[in-house]
């Protein structure tokens, strides 16, 4: 079933507010019912019982979601309309392959798409790095691809960058200025910087005043309107931004960029029905980018690779173990 939207050649673009979801409360009160089972850092409501740290699929096949409409989010971006139109191709495909609606939401914040996903109201999601733990242990979302090149390669740094007029040219010069971090749970926005540039001599809001932007685009416009003195960010999604014009690369420079991180997951709610978890995971896996908006967009990228949360997002929950993250919904912002 094609979605008559998609027919059109237009997506549905409906914000995924907070305010329509169930309260976390009544969904707490469901981990009454939940058997004793092994966890690990998991919520109560779920189980892990092979060890590999996501949630299982409930046991119980009543439990199993099979959905007529499938509910697709991207991470929260400043303009929710242009993603929709980039992601349209995908969508269709996705909706030609699983032989379902498919309908695209915008999301606002982190905290609103992985409670979305929790209180079933998502069923595959585009999380960003640091919150993609939240999602495995809040919301029961079970990463399975990211997007990369055809010899397997994928990831992102951490890229700080300056004004080219700010006088600051190393780590040091940091010292006393007003920087820009994204939001507590950003990997490369907030938890990497904090557990990282220690080691360089310099603490985050000690050394220098940590102010947040709300996201990598608002960090970097405001690094180049000096708002900023400086701004740890994203590689990938700079780039995109230079790629459309949104600020010239003259007017900026880095003075640290870090290894590789993972990129954004894409994730299938744990309890879907596994015939149609094995659709979604064709969809993914057969789409191609050449010659498509999502292609134009996210340049160097051939296709969707296969991963997994325990193995790739390793350095990730390190960083933020070292930064003392606890997986509640109260530090998920």
């Amino acid at each position: 079933m094609i979605h008559p939207s998609a027919r059109s050649g237009k997506l549905p673009l409906v914000p995924l507010a907070l305010s329509t979801l169930l309260p976390l409360a009544m969904l707490a009160s469901q981990a009454q019912a939940q058997e004793e089972c092994e966890r690990g850092a998991l919520a109560e409501i779920y189980c892990d019982e092979n060890g590999d740290m996501v949630a299982d699929r409930p046991s119980d096949e009543s439990e199993w979601a099979n959905p007529d409409t499938l509910i697709f989010a991207y991470t929260p971006v400043e303009d929710p309309a242009i993603y929709s139109d980039i992601w349209q191709p995908f969508i269709e495909h996705l909706e030609e392959v699983t032989d379902r609606d498919v309908r695209f939401f915008a999301v606002q914040s982190n905290s609103a798409q992985v409670e979305a996903m929790r209180s079933g109201r998502l069923h595959i999601a585009g999380f960003s790095t640091g919150p993609t733990p939240f999602a495995v242990n809040l919301a029961g979302a079970v990463p399975f691809a990211l997007m990369g090149s055809d010899d397997g390669r994928f990831g992102y740094t951490l890229q700080l960058y300056t004004h080219v007029d700010s006088g600051i040219d190393e780590m040091e010069d940091l010292k006393g200025k007003r920087v820009a971090h994204t939001s507590p749970t950003s990997n490369s926005g907030n938890q990497a910087p904090r557990a990282l540039f220690p080691e360089m001599g310099i603490v985050p809001g000690e050394d220098y005043e940590v102010v947040y932007s709300g996201s990598h685009d608002q960090s970097m416009l405001g690094v180049v309107a000096q708002d900023y003195d400086a701004a740890p960010v994203a590689s990938e999604v700079v780039d995109r931004m230079a790629a459309r014009g949104l600020y010239d690369p003259e007017d900026v420079k880095i003075i640290y960029e870090s290894d590789s991180f993972p990129t954004t997951s894409y994730n299938y709610a744990h309890n879907l029905h596994p015939d149609l978890v094995e659709k979604i995971e064709e969809a993914f896996f057969s789409f191609e980018f050449e010659g498509t908006e999502l292609g134009e967009e996210f340049e160097g990228v051939e296709k969707f690779i296969p991963i997994n949360y325990q193995d790739n997002w390793k350095v990730i929950r390190t960083i933020q173990n070292a930064n003392g993250v606890e997986y509640t919904p109260d530090n998920l912002q």
